[in-house]
């Protein structure tokens, strides 16, 4: 048997940080388990399947279940607090190579105030003759 997506290790940093359930007024269908939510997550992540072929076979619910809680905890912030929580975890194990760290404007946002370089100038107007205006005769059908 293959090993598990979330080792029980990864559910106990992941699991305080995901959002309780939220109330159901009206009943309806008990909800699918966060963990095995979190599997279905991972495995179409992971193998690039698309949602909806997610195996039913793994008991992780539908793809659709698995793409709205996605969407759910991206709302909820539970993404960038789970980096943040794994950085300050390797960070204190001394375990990240900043010799192989990047940054990007995905990362770091632009700093305010940055002079804007100059518009381009135009060097000379353009003689070729336009298409969309012409001094042509309009064609007319032969009989």
């Amino acid at each position: 048997m293959a090993a598990p997506l979330v080792c029980d290790a990864l559910w106990a940093i992941i699991e305080p940080l995901i959002p309780p359930e939220p109330p159901k007024p009206k009943g309806g269908r008990p909800r699918l388990c966060d963990r095995a939510a979190l599997t279905g997550i991972l495995f179409v992540l992971r193998t690039g399947i698309p949602w909806e072929l997610l195996p039913v076979e793994m008991g992780c619910g539908s793809g659709m279940t698995c793409w709205r809680r996605l969407h759910e905890w991206h709302r909820a912030g539970v993404w960038e607090r789970l980096h943040r929580v794994l950085l300050d975890r390797l960070g204190y194990a001394n375990a990240i190579n900043w010799d192989r760290a990047a940054v990007d404007s995905a990362s770091v946002p632009a700093k305010r105030g940055v002079r804007r370089p100059a518009r381009t100038r135009r060097i000379a107007a353009s003689r070729a003759p336009s298409a969309t205006s012409s001094s042509m005769l309009t064609a007319s059908r032969s009989p």
